[in-house]
């Protein structure tokens, strides 16, 4: 398994954003703890996550109302 670099964020509700370029894998980290992977995500979105003034909004517009498939991830302690 391929372990993702998470890059800490500014946010109200985001902790942690990181990205696989291999398999176009987007991880978000919620400050609730909650983990979600996103698939099939093009680089230049986590770029302009990454870049964004408003993380928070950026992930909205670009990431949730894109549709991607996503899934929670259960984490093991």
């Amino acid at each position: 398994m391929t372990t993702i670099k998470m890059h800490d964020v500014e946010s109200s509700n985001l902790k942690a954003v990181g990205y696989n370029a291999a398999t176009s894998t987007l991880l978000v980290e919620f400050k609730n703890t909650t983990v979600y992977e996103y698939a099939d995500v093009p680089l230049d979105i986590f770029d302009q996550l990454i870049a964004a003034e408003s993380v928070g909004q950026a992930f909205h517009k670009l990431v949730k109302i894109g549709g991607f498939i996503f899934k929670k991830l259960e984490l093991t302690p």
